[in-house]
């Protein structure tokens, strides 16, 4: 006797009762959260046709902020998904002194408002400041400049990476790695096919959370960039440039820009991880 076909479920049996009820609220709160204010945000730069919202993204200035926002943010991610990466095993595999209070520090940008984090590091790296008077003079210029720009996004993201890593570090246990090295492994390959492979998907979620931080980032950018335009004028900003002007619209299809840009690259992302993960459970 061949064995009955199984029908087809929406929901598997589960020894736990409230499906119903949970799907409904968590529908409820993503909908007025999240999907209304982004059907807001989809419909509002039509009302005056499509001929101004394709005027508005296709301006120089437009275009060089969204290249200057996703291009930084971008950079900065890769900068903190390299150094992040090497702090999150300093806190993991080493003991020493100070290392509650760095692992603490790590955490300072969450805490810090941008703004503040702006006004730091412009005072740091101005003209006059403490390191911008050392490296202007070498032909480096940080402030007011794009890499201003790139420095306050790997400020703000980088403790995306470190803890989107350390947990994973902490249950890798040192005795892989000395079994690797009993096994004839040198040190680098240790790393690329034992320790790598298990953190590679958390280090793309870190990376990924940074990069979404960085696109959306304000506060910090404006101080440090100076704001020129063409040159160091980020996305967010011509935002509100637009909304002072009561051109709603306008600003309304340059965040409608961002968002497609940003659901095209997380959702890359997202299909790179998913892959990674795929393949770490063979």
């Amino acid at each position: 006797m061949s064995p009955a076909k199984r029908s087809w479920r929406f929901v598997e049996p589960s020894a736990l009762p409230g499906f119903g009820p949970a799907l409904g609220l968590t529908m409820a709160y993503l909908s007025f959260f999240l999907l209304v204010p982004l059907a807001a945000l989809v419909l509002r730069p039509w009302e005056h046709g499509a001929d101004h919202v394709f005027a508005v993204v296709s301006a120089e200035r437009t275009l060089d902020a969204l290249r200057l926002s996703f291009g930084a943010a971008f950079f900065a991610a890769c900068v903190n998904a390299v150094f992040g990466t090497i702090v999150a095993w300093v806190l993991v595999r080493y003991d020493f002194p100070g290392k509650r209070i760095l692992d603490a520090f790590v955490d300072l940008p969450f805490a810090l408002p941008t703004a503040v984090a702006g006004i730091a590091l412009v005072t740091i790296y101005a003209p006059n400041g403490p390191i911008g008077s050392i490296i202007e003079p070498m032909g480096l210029k940080v402030a007011y400049t794009p890499l201003g720009v790139m420095v306050a996004l790997v400020f703000v993201g980088f403790p995306f990476v470190v803890r989107a890593i350390q947990p994973v570090l902490e249950e890798v246990q040192i005795d892989v790695e000395e079994a690797a090295a009993t096994l004839g492994a040198n040190r680098f390959r240790t790393i690329s096919q034992v320790i790598f492979p298990a953190v590679l998907p958390s280090l793309l979620m870190g990376f990924s959370l940074a990069l979404a931080r960085a696109v959306g980032e304000y506060g910090s950018v404006t101080f440090i960039a100076g704001n020129q335009q063409n040159v160091s004028e980020i996305a967010p900003l011509l935002i509100i440039i637009h909304l002072e002007e009561f051109d709603y619209a306008g600003a309304a299809a340059i965040g409608l820009a961002m968002l497609l840009i940003s659901i095209v690259m997380l959702f890359g992302l997202n299909l790179i991880q998913a892959k990674v993960a795929g393949r770490g459970e063979r």
